[in-house]
C-alpha cells in the first residue's frame, strides 16, 4: 500500500481523484488526523490538530473538506446529541470496513464503539430493510444504530 509524506496510508488517493477532487495538503492533513484518531473528533478537534501541522489551514477549510469527505463516503458524520457533529473514517483502507455501532452516555457524553452482536444486528436489519423497502418502495442506503443511557462510571455515581 502506498504511503504519503509520513502521514500514513494513502489508500483514499484513487477514490478522491476518481471523483474529480484534487489532493491538497489541507485535505491530506485532515485525512491524516482522522486516520490516526482513536476517538470521534469534532471539526474543531480536527482543526486544532491540523493547524499545528499547517497553520495556513483554516477552520472553514476543515468544514468544507469534511463535507466533501462525507459526501464521498470516506468519512462518517455522527450526531451524539450534544450539539457537535463528530467524524471518523468510514473505513481504514480499501479492504477494511469499520462497521460498528455506538453506546452514548447521556450524562458525560462518552461514546463507546462496539462490534459485539453486529453480525446479529446486520441480519435483523437486512430483513427489516428488505421489508421496509418493499412496503414503502424506499431504497435504503444506510442505517445508524445508537443506544443512549448511562455508562458504568456515571451509573455508579450517587
Amino acid at each position: 500500500m502506498p504511503r504519503g509524506n509520513g502521514r500514513g496510508p494513502v489508500w483514499w488517493h484513487g477514490h478522491f481523484r476518481g471523483c474529480g477532487y484534487r489532493i491538497t495538503s489541507g485535505r491530506e492533513a485532515i485525512l491524516g488526523v482522522l486516520t490516526g484518531a482513536d476517538k470521534h473528533l469534532s471539526a474543531e478537534d480536527i482543526f486544532l490538530k491540523v493547524h499545528r501541522l499547517n497553520p495556513a489551514i483554516g477552520l472553514t477549510t476543515v468544514y468544507r473538506t469534511l463535507e466533501i469527505l462525507v459526501s464521498l463516503g470516506l468519512v462518517s458524520k455522527f450526531d451524539f446529541g450534544d450539539g457537535r457533529a463528530r467524524y471518523e473514517l468510514a473505513q481504514k483502507s480499501d479492504f477494511s470496513s469499520q462497521h460498528h455501532h455506538h453506546l452514548i452516555c447521556t450524562k458525560c457524553n462518552r461514546v463507546i464503539d462496539y462490534t459485539e452482536f453486529v453480525d446479529d444486528e446486520k441480519e435483523f436489519l437486512r430483513r427489516a430493510e428488505k421489508g421496509l423497502s418493499a412496503k414503502y418502495k424506499f431504497d435504503i442506503k444506510d442505517h445508524l444504530i445508537q443506544f443512549y443511557g448511562l455508562c458504568d462510571k456515571c451509573r455508579n455515581k450517587k
